[in-house]
């Protein structure tokens, strides 16, 4: 039977799947098909539904946390159905840092390996223990260490070698009883008593002063990912921008800023439809209502074409987006 969407993702388009299962129990797996096509789905606030999904949308809700200490840190085995922001602040409450640069990320904690979630200069890929996922094939559990999973900046085998082959049940986390703060971003260089609360509490000040709840204002967070560009293009740039900000990368790129790309382009408040680019934060897309996903598809397109003609630069969507049948990619003239 068809299952409204709209409220299953945070940009909130109109659109339905022939069929949703909640998995409160990843037992519930083995009693799957998975003919296609089928989405795995954590709290939809990285996904996107352009429109009607014609398959079966795998909700995961699975709960649990628990706290192993060892000599040297914490292993926090948790499942895949809890919310991240939730899983951040316990840790803090119970005397255990590491993960405040984090705070307020949409999502759960299923989600945060695929995407290797990250902010403030900390990727979860620091901190992965391991990550255990349903082998669909087999019907295995199988556990990947950090270095398996193959993480890049929002990236990792799940979006690749595993794609449509694996269902994250739970992630082990280790955080290192010695706390290093990492304070190299921006906002929290002002901080001056430092403190893992501190950190958490800064960083979610700083997230909503930037970012529109979705709750309240559909949206999917940050759109687009940071590019990186090689250093010869770099150089080039901040001879035209000199306040484009830019991080080191490696030896041969750094990673500059979507978000300024796109305001210093004019694009702030630019509006397709109910799709506007937000007035606060250009790096976030909103939903005021009455859109579709072909209004997105144009948006995400015309930021592209705007961002190369005048920094000569590929903006890639960091969201997921799912048409009838599978996730797509919408790039330069072209949508797969």
């Amino acid at each position: 039977m068809a299952q409204s969407l709209q409220s299953f993702h945070t940009f909130s388009l109109k659109s339905q799947c022939s069929q949703l299962i909640e998995i409160t129990d990843s037992a519930q797996l083995q009693q799957l098909t998975f003919d296609a096509p089928f989405c795995i789905l954590g709290e939809g606030s990285n996904t996107v539904f352009l429109n009607d999904y014609q398959g079966t949308v795998i909700k995961m809700a699975t709960a649990g946390v628990q706290v192993i200490e060892r000599q040297d840190d914490y292993l926090l085995e948790v499942a895949a159905g809890e919310n991240w922001h939730k899983l951040v602040a316990y840790t803090l409450k119970h005397g255990i840092p590491g993960l405040e640069n984090l705070a307020l990320i949409p999502g759960t904690v299923g989600a945060a390996p695929v995407q290797n979630i990250g902010a403030y200069g900390v990727e979860l890929a620091k901190f992965i223990a391991y990550v255990e996922y349903f082998d669909i094939s087999s019907k295995q559990l199988v556990r990947l260490t950090a270095e398996q999973c193959e993480f890049g900046y929002r990236d990792s085998i799940f979006k690749h070698a595993l794609k449509n082959k694996a269902v994250i049940t739970s992630v082990g986390l280790a955080l290192p009883k010695l706390w290093q703060p990492e304070l190299s971003y921006g906002p929290l260089q002002q901080l001056e008593h430092v403190t893992p609360i501190a950190v958490f509490e800064h960083v979610i000040k700083t997230r909503n002063s930037k970012l529109p709840d979705p709750y309240v204002l559909a949206n999917a967070g940050s759109f687009f990912k940071n590019p990186i560009i090689e250093n010869r293009l770099l150089r080039d740039l901040l001879a035209a921008h000199p306040q484009l900000p830019h991080y080191h990368y490696d030896n041969e790129h750094h990673k500059v800023a979507a978000g300024w790309l796109i305001e210093q382009a004019g694009l702030k408040g630019h509006r397709i439809a109910g799709i506007e680019v937000h007035q606060q934060q250009a790096l976030v897309l909103v939903n005021h209502g009455d859109s579709s996903g072909e209004d997105l598809v144009a948006m995400i397109k015309y930021i592209q074409q705007q961002i190369w003609q005048r920094y000569q630069i590929k903006l890639q969507h960091e969201v997921r987006l799912m048409n009838s049948v599978h996730e797509c990619h919408i790039g330069l003239g072209e949508a797969i």
